[in-house]
């Protein structure tokens, strides 16, 4: 039996046990020759890992006791989660580096917040879903606050975990009423408690306090407000990787929540997730227009988008599910290329954010122009683009399930979305002419910009395989 564990969750334990053997090599070697050798590792170690997770079959095992599930959703994220994870910590040497940043703790943080997040989305009991979010959670409060001799950085990690702290509470307190009411922490033994129509009061007032700890992981309206304040004092290699993995772990442990515990009460909280969508929804996008860092802008972008990711899940079936998958996959492939231009942004050494800075910037630059073009109106959902079909996938998993109303909101906010992203493309090719950015490019954040911007366009033919990919994922989970 234990042997048996130990090699469901192996992924999990030969990414725990390289970080303590990382910082150990750490501590014990000339720190400066340390840093650059554990993050190439680091990323190297995930992307074997994506293969190794991704190619290990598609059979659903569990282990400890159903606490722990490795089923073919949470292969699908974990390969997103890896995979982020090691582009961004790749993009992000040359920046940390050039300002004194990087440290060997930094790969070590990220690759343990990563164990978190494999953990969150094969959670199958409350205990180990709280063990996996707050793992991942504190190694994130620590790289939020990385820039040390930054007020906006502290401020940033400081409020990060004060505010994380408050969500995970709620969750906690939400979680015990659950227990309280159902007498098992174990999803398998709450659903068969919270089967249709038979959902009591206290069993429901506990699952609006696990959703409400969840939506802030997730960053969605009105749990927020972290958001914007973290994503600007952080660090930019810190903002692409909350933007990216994080993301894909919350709304997969959201998900895996929903349906493993609740799957029997879609009715009572579809609603509640729809009404999280459409404030998200159009929160971002109303609230970025008035942004000129394009920090917080690309925060309240998030805060959009997650709201469309919500939309899949409300929708309550394998089909939203699915499209909600190949949304958030989508969106972090945008978001990789989009961080990669913007850890490239300099004028005289230093990093800029305004977004008045990339004036007439297509002028100097035509080829990062054009990929930043594609990918603005990609996240913008503009066809034939890809950015349009995963906005078109969770449009068309609320139409079929009879939430025409959310649908159209999601129009709605996506045309209002539009004006910020579209407003960028102006000021890079009929802004102004200013003295331009004069920095240069990594030929890794160039690699990535390309590659990005290249999937894209590319990507319509097929969606890379994504579809199936993500069809086969939500049937282990909606069955």
């Amino acid at each position: 039996m234990i042997s048996a564990d130990v090699s469901t969750v192996l992924p999990e334990i030969v990414l725990a046990v390289f970080s303590m053997a990382a910082l150990l090599f750490g501590v014990y070697t000339t720190k400066d020759k340390a840093a650059p050798l554990i993050l190439w590792a680091t990323a190297l170690v995930m992307v074997v890992l994506a293969f190794f997770v991704g190619l290990s079959g598609n059979t659903t095992t569990l282990a400890f006791g159903g606490m722990f599930i490795d089923d073919g959703f949470a292969r699908f994220a974990k390969v997103v989660i890896l995979l982020s994870g090691a582009a961004v910590l790749l993009m992000s040497q040359d920046y940390m580096t050039r300002r004194g940043l990087l440290r060997f703790e930094y790969p070590i943080l990220v690759a343990l917040a990563t164990v978190g997040m494999m953990m969150m989305v094969s959670a199958g009991d409350l205990m180990a879903l709280y063990m996996g979010l707050e793992l991942q959670s504190l190694a994130l409060y620590v790289v939020a606050a990385l820039r040390r001799d930054s007020v906006k950085s502290t401020e940033a990690g400081l409020k990060y975990f004060v505010l994380g702290a408050l969500s995970s509470g709620m969750l906690l307190y939400g979680a015990s009423l659950i227990y309280g009411f159902s007498g098992t922490t174990l999803f398998s033994g709450i659903i068969t408690t919270a089967s249709a129509g038979e959902v009591s009061i206290g069993l429901l007032i506990g699952l609006v306090f696990l959703i409400s700890g969840l939506a802030f992981k997730v960053s969605a309206a009105p749990f927020h407000m972290w958001t914007p304040d973290v994503y600007e004092g952080s660090p930019t290699p810190v903002t692409a990787f909350f933007a990216t993995a994080p993301k894909v772990a919350a709304i997969g442990l959201f998900a895996r929540v929903m349906f493993d515990a609740f799957g029997n009460a879609v009715s009572d909280w579809s609603q509640i997730i729809a009404l999280l969508s459409v404030i998200s929804m159009f929160l971002g996008a109303i609230a970025a227009i008035g942004q000129t860092n394009i920090k917080r802008l690309m925060a309240y972008s998030s805060i959009a988008h997650m709201g469309f990711a919500l939309m899949g899940l409300a929708a309550g079936t394998a089909f939203g599910v699915q499209a909600m998958l190949i949304y958030m996959a989508i969106y972090v492939t945008m978001n990789i290329g989009t961080f990669a231009f913007i850890l490239s942004m300099e004028k005289d050494g230093q990093p800029v954010t305004s977004i008045y800075a990339l004036n007439s910037y297509s002028k100097k630059e035509p080829l990062r122009a054009l990929a930043m073009l594609v990918l603005m109106f990609s996240l913008a959902g503009v066809p034939p683009l890809v950015g349009f079909f995963g906005k078109f996938y969770v449009l068309r998993a609320a139409y079929d399930a009879d939430m025409a109303w959310l649908a159209v909101a999601g129009v709605i906010a996506s045309v209002i979305g539009a004006f910020y992203y579209l407003r960028i493309v102006f000021f890079m090719y009929f802004g102004k002419d200013t003295e331009a950015l004069d920095g240069g490019m990594s030929p890794v954040l160039w690699g990535f910009l390309m590659a990005s911007a290249g999937a894209m366009v590319v990507g319509i033919v097929n969606l890379f395989g994504v579809e199936g990919l993500a069809a086969a994922a939500a049937a282990t989970l909606v069955n």
